[in-house]
């Protein structure tokens, strides 16, 4: 059965991730309210929801481009709430993340992306900078791709580079948002066979925020769902199967709100009723 969090104080010292109360607002709306959970060192945790959950932001959060109103997060053992910018700095180093959209730039060549961060952030040789890129790009599946540009790529090749360019400062922790998004089955199914050989590979964390329950049930060991910034459940794919839960049953089942459901029914009523011609009214 799938667990519902209950907030706590204690930490689990094998986490590599640990949330204890979780609250981020924009302006006066809070968007998470009280999130707690913990992610295992060396797991893949899938985050679900619906549009508007929350899980969206929850992840900006956990990489550190949302600051969170109050609570804690655990990562490496440094609150990422209580840490200064520098410190954050620092810590972003050992995250890696692939945008929803690639959000490769546009300018640059695939291995001009890929080698960025490493540009950034060391004092690597040039020479040693070329070396790592391409077999970054040889991880994901592109090699020879170093000097083509994003707009030259298929959408599943612009995923694969932005993962490429997430690995490479060799992350502790990975996230993925939406990797399945604006993909047909087939090449979706190709990014969900990367992050499974990627885990296995690398034995690193994985964080993957997605809609997508193909997805989900292929690459997640957890899995937890947001609905309007609470967690409703916590669990393994089998106990996410199996919960009764009302909201997961719904989510996982793909059942309308009864409003949605509503405007459907009389959307359909209206396809379907009969056309009369003029003269038949007249």
């Amino acid at each position: 059965m799938a667990i519902a969090m209950q907030n706590t104080i204690s930490l689990d010292s094998q986490a590599m991730i640990s949330l204890r109360d979780l609250r981020v607002s924009y302006g006066e709306r809070e968007i998470l309210h009280g999130v707690t959970f913990d992610v295992q060192r060396g797991e893949t945790l899938v985050i679900l929801g619906g549009s508007g959950s929350g899980k969206s932001t929850l992840l900006r959060t956990l990489v550190g481009l949302e600051k969170p109103n109050s609570g804690e997060i655990w990562i490496k053992g440094k609150n990422l709430a209580a840490i200064a910018d520098a410190e954050m700095d620092d810590i972003r180093k050992k995250l890696g993340m692939s945008f929803q959209g690639g959000a490769l730039f546009g300018s640059m060549t695939v291995g001009e992306n890929v080698a960025l961060p490493l540009r950034e952030h060391t004092k690597l040789e040039e020479s040693t900078i070329q070396i790592m890129l391409r077999l970054k790009l040889e991880q994901v599946g592109l090699e020879g791709f170093e000097y083509y540009m994003p707009s030259q790529l298929s959408g599943g090749m612009k995923k694969r580079a932005a993962v490429a360019r997430a690995l490479a400062m060799d992350p502790e922790i990975l996230f993925f948002d939406e990797p399945s998004a604006g993909l047909d089955p087939i090449i979706a199914a190709g990014i969900d066979q990367l992050i499974l050989e990627l885990k296995q590979a690398f034995k690193m964390t994985i964080i993957v925020v997605t809609h997508e329950l193909a997805s989900a049930y292929l690459i997640a060991d957890r899995m937890v769902l947001i609905d309007k910034g609470n967690v409703v459940a916590f669990g393994t794919t089998a106990e996410m199967r199996a919960s009764t839960q009302p909201r997961v049953r719904q989510f996982l089942d793909r059942v309308a709100e009864p409003e949605v459901a509503r405007e459907l029914d009389y959307l359909q009523m209206l396809t379907e009723a009969p056309r009369v011609s003029g003269r038949e009214r007249s």
